[in-house]
């Protein structure tokens, strides 16, 4: 049989030499169609590959009769519909290591420009103006540099920087104390890394954690002179506290090649001096365009000859028998993933998922990646997905475990799952309940029968009387309405918790507010 693959944004024939290599397979480039005559067309094909142009909707991929994959020559994939290939069994690939490099290589160009003021001096020059007095630059020796984000390019930067012999101190989630130690750079919270810095640089997803992570707050911490960087993501620096700093004084200098909307040619940060910009550059370059269509080349290669792909970014298929009998714990098995990611404050190191009772004798691979996938989306937000969890889990030296038993301890059904990090261990275990659905109905030594879902309130407090009523108190003045209440203890007089189902978010400010109140040991809103 021929696979006849689909091309329909411009790549290099160098990019797609594996497919033009490949027995059995056709390729056609054809560029410039419009949504209707690629949703004609696509009927003829196995396979669609992408840039960021072409928008891969419900409606074409419904009409990919032979479609059996898609990839998307590059990092994101917000130009496709997940859920639609999934729901057709299309598998999408994208290429998440191919521009590693090239984001790398701009961050330390971007790094050393700002630091010897490079473009300022340049444009200096064009104006006919020799003046070497105002562009005295700084050395990046002895430095030290703040890396916020430790993924792939995170991880590369610092090594860049260790090149420069500058000292590193990075802050990611999920990094360790032993792999900081491999890594050869020193671990801090986000804090103790901008107060710490010479140079920022940030290397995270954009997510509701990380939106203006750096902010007014952040940089009053910050040493005076501090210079920030940002190839990653715009909205992670606030950019009118970052031009409120730099206007005061308090930074030196700022070097962006994101932006929070974009194109940003008015933008009144690019009238400062001391901030220097390119627009959106970090992958623009000929070897990371070639090596994102090649990866993705090599997995359509893959899936078209019976091979596993290398990079799915969409739920694997599953067996339809199997299907039928894990589907309703999906739900479950990720709550519980979420749910004790919030309540752990600690580096994760190990997790162990216990299946018990009628999940004893089925596949739960699914399970287990939809659990590693509540846990880490968190940090990750829609990046993380049912097939990458367990890779970037393992990526950031996280050791997943699943056991099996038949014990059960009363319930039909029971997921179990364990995190240990140095400072200890948690569990938090669920079921499902005939008519009632998901239920968390153990939390480390409590037990309790609670609902995951919406905005939660986690409390761990000493048991005594008035204790519920001065939170009822606290959330009352507030507004914040209590949906449901569940409360645990192992002794009378003891420790206890409470779980808290309220019908809206919880800001800091409130929960500072209860932790203060008096025998309140800790106090984590989250949303399910």
């Amino acid at each position: 049989m021929t696979y006849r693959v689909l091309i329909s944004d411009p790549l290099s024939e160098d990019g797609i030499y594996p497919l033009r290599e490949a027995e059995k397979i056709e390729v056609d480039m054809i560029t410039d169609l419009t949504a209707a005559q690629l949703q004609e067309k696509i009927v003829d094909y196995d396979a669609l590959l992408v840039r960021s142009q072409t928008k891969v909707t419900r409606e074409i991929i419904a009409n990919g009769k032979r479609l059996k994959i898609i990839g998307r020559a590059g990092v994101g994939v917000d130009n496709i519909d997940l859920d639609a290939a999934t729901a057709h069994g299309v598998i999408v690939v994208n290429a998440p290591d191919g521009n590693t490099n090239s984001a790398s290589e701009h961050t330390m160009a971007m790094l050393m420009a700002l630091a010897r003021k490079i473009p300022q001096a340049y444009h200096a020059l064009l104006q006919k103006k020799w003046d070497r007095k105002s562009h005295v630059g700084v050395e990046l020796k002895g430095k030290t540099l703040g890396v916020i984000g430790m993924g792939r390019i995170g991880r590369e930067v610092a090594l860049r920087a260790k090149g420069q012999r500058m000292k590193v101190m990075a802050y990611d989630p999920f990094l360790t104390d032993d792999k900081a130690e491999q890594l050869g750079v020193s671990r801090g919270t986000v804090e103790e890394v901008v107060q710490v810095a010479d140079f920022i640089t940030v290397h995270t997803p954009l997510l509701k954690e990380t939106k203006h992570l750096i902010n007014t707050e952040a940089f009053t911490k910050m040493k005076d002179g501090v210079q920030l960087i940002n190839c990653a993501r715009g909205g992670i620096i606030d950019e009118e506290a970052l031009y409120e700093a730099i206007v005061s004084g308090k930074v030196a200098g700022a070097a962006l090649d994101v932006f929070e909307e974009e194109p940003a040619t008015d933008h009144k940060l690019l009238e400062l001096p001391q901030v220097i910009a390119t627009p959106h550059l970090g992958a623009s370059t000929v070897e990371a365009q070639e090596n994102v269509a090649i990866d993705v080349s090599h997995d359509v290669v893959r899936l078209l000859t019976g091979d596993l792909v290398k990079n799915p970014v969409n739920m694997p298929s599953v067996p339809k028998d199997l299907m039928n009998k894990i589907e309703p714990y999906f739900y479950l098995a990720e709550k519980l993933g979420l749910f004790l990611t919030n309540v752990t404050d600690d580096v994760i190191e190990e997790i162990t998922i216990y299946y018990a009772g009628e999940l004893y004798e089925v596949e739960v691979a699914p399970l287990t990646r939809n659990t590693i996938k509540g846990m880490l989306k968190r940090h990750f937000g829609d990046h993380i997905n049912d097939v990458n969890a367990a890779y970037l889990a393992e990526q950031r030296g996280i050791v997943i475990n699943e056991q099996k038993t038949s014990t059960t301890r009363g319930f039909t059904n029971l997921i179990t799952v364990e995190v240990k990090t140095k400072s200890g261990s948690k569990t938090v275990a669920g079921t499902l309940l005939n008519g009632l659905g998901a239920r968390v109905v153990r939390v480390n030594n409590y037990s309790v029968d609670f609902k995951p879902q919406g905005n939660v309130l986690f409390i761990h407090h000493k048991d005594q009387p008035g204790a519920i009523g001065k939170v009822g108190s606290v959330l009352a003045e507030q507004a914040i309405n209590i949906a449901t209440m569940q409360v645990g203890r192992a002794d009378v007089g003891g420790d206890a918790i409470m779980l808290l189902r309220v019908d809206k978010a919880v800001n800091e400010a409130d929960v500072a507010v209860l932790t203060a109140l008096p025998d309140i040991y800790g106090v984590t809103a989250m949303n399910l």
